[in-house]
């Protein structure tokens, strides 16, 4: 029997509110007026002695450069719950975007998950075309090849297990080498699904989010992320929904950007 583990989604950082809803969806995939901000997230997975974070985030000088809305440095919000930066030995880089991968000095004594498909696709070819080389960060890039050479970077091709109901799946399409995490949890194989697919909107209209290096991967990702979580989309999580901090119970009164989504999600 697989273990079960406590998840939580860890909202550091946001849009302004205006963000127009078209930027979420490719061109001629919405037409509807409005605003549809995005919300950032680290994820953490605990239990049976075991600890893993899933992204790194971004900090202060990210957040300036991207206009972005910064509300907790990631560590200082892992501080929050009781988790110290460096006593995590296991980070899962879903993928290396600068929303997902900074701050990776900031885990001293951690390995890094990350997909040898990933690590081809932000240092090689694709980076000569700026729209997709744009997402990134190239001193975080430079950080995690550092990493590699430090011996301090664990490769993983396709699916793996990382420990007992943790399993890392990649996916692709949003980026060369995106890989979502699944997790079992008391409600069942709950799927972190990344940038797999930003909002649920995405997925359950098959209107994919326009920052997309393969777009049939990303369209059979929305598919396989379906799969993985049994057919069932209380299981899904996006990478940037902001309904997820909303829907799902908060870990507690004085924490409310940190969300439990092992427990089920409110009604709303």
């Amino acid at each position: 029997m697989l273990p079960h583990y406590e998840v939580l989604a860890l909202r550091y950082a946001t849009t302004a509110l205006d963000r127009p809803r078209h930027e979420n969806f490719m061109p001629g995939m919405d037409v509807h007026e409005g605003a549809m901000p995005l919300d950032y997230y680290v994820w953490v997975i605990r239990g049976e002695g075991r600890l893993v974070v899933v992204d790194t985030g971004f900090g202060a000088d990210a957040a300036a450069e991207r206009g972005r809305i910064l509300l907790h440095e990631p560590a200082a919000l892992l501080q929050a719950i009781g988790i110290a930066t460096e006593q995590v030995e296991h980070v899962v880089l879903t993928h290396l975007h600068y929303d997902h991968a900074g701050s990776l000095d900031t885990f001293p004594n951690a390995v890094f998950h990350l997909q040898d498909e990933e690590m081809r696709y932000a240092t090689g070819r694709p980076m000569c075309h700026a729209c997709l080389r744009a997402p990134f960060s190239v001193r975080d890039v430079l950080k995690a090849v550092g990493l590699v050479h430090g011996g301090r970077v664990r490769f993983h091709d396709g699916t793996s297990e990382l420990f007992p109901g943790i399993t890392l799946h990649r996916v692709g399409g949003h980026t060369g080498g995106l890989q979502v995490v699944r997790v079992s949890t008391a409600r069942g194989p709950l799927v972190l699904a990344s940038d797999a697919f930003h909002f649920s909107e995405n997925r359950l209209r098959r209107a994919p989010f326009p920052l997309v290096y393969h777009v049939g991967e990303m369209l059979e990702g929305f598919a396989r992320c379906e799969e993985l979580a049994g057919g069932n989309d209380e299981l899904l999580i996006p990478g940037h929904d902001p309904e997820v901090r909303l829907r799902w119970p908060a870990l507690s009164q004085e924490l409310s950007d940190v969300v439990r989504l092992d427990l089920p999600p409110r009604r709303i």
